[in-house]
């Protein structure tokens, strides 16, 4: 008697989850690849980081091979270039998207906006806080950064500001004209900081996860799809 009772407890939990999975795979999908597994990377790295306190085997190799590329003139070009990854460039349009948002009266994606770039902030200072990870020293940067390096507060930025677009723009017709965009614009942000020479490529790495990772997270609290 114990038996069969607890065999039907069992085939009714089984039939509760894959109920679930089917009417709930794609949130679940989102939740994997657009949460866990950035979180899972970014974790890793600064496991590694607070371990060895310094770089991994192919952080300098990758640097060396982008100040290969240095001369006078680029130098101009990627210091005024790298500043579109905060003030120049993602406050500026950040703020004119949040007061579009607020314009329309679009309150739940002007909510997404604010509580996403602001955690990313707060989520970097105490990453760079705890972590204390010191930047490179390979060569003289023509724009040095003296604070902490891990993660990077340019890639996350940028990151979290694309990322937010992408999701709010996901069901538009201008969704894949934002991602090419975005993702470009992501590319070049963390190519002119190891350009610099004020980040690791592992500090890039880790910026563009966590804000993948946390844009996705919150996307899923708020319910913007709801």
């Amino acid at each position: 008697m114990f038996n069969a009772r607890l065999w039907q407890l069992l085939q009714s939990f089984f039939r509760f989850v894959q109920q679930l999975l089917i009417t709930h795979w794609r949130s679940l999908l989102l939740l994997l690849l657009g949460v866990f597994l950035p979180l899972l990377v970014f974790g890793e790295l600064a496991e590694d980081v607070w371990e060895n306190e310094g770089g991994f085997p192919w952080d300098v190799p990758i640097l060396l091979a982008v100040h290969s590329t240095a001369n006078p003139q680029l130098d101009v070009v990627v210091t005024m270039l790298t500043k579109l990854g905060v003030f120049w460039g993602v406050f500026p349009i950040a703020t004119v998207t949040a007061l579009v948002l607020f314009n329309r009266r679009r309150w739940r994606s002007l909510t997404y906006l604010i509580v996403t770039l602001l955690g990313s902030i707060i989520i970097n200072r105490t990453a760079k806080v705890l972590l204390h990870r010191v930047r490179p020293h390979l060569w003289e940067s023509p724009a040095p950064e003296f604070d902490y390096g891990f993660p990077s507060g340019h890639a996350m930025s940028s990151m979290t500001f694309v990322a937010v677009l992408v999701i709010l723009t996901w069901g538009s017709r201008w969704r894949w004209l934002v991602l090419i965009v975005g993702t470009i614009f992501v590319l070049v942000i963390g190519w002119t900081r190891l350009y610099l020479g004020v980040h690791y490529p592992s500090d890039i790495l880790a910026g563009w996860m966590v804000s993948v990772g946390w844009a996705v997270g919150v996307s899923l609290i708020i319910r913007l799809w709801r």
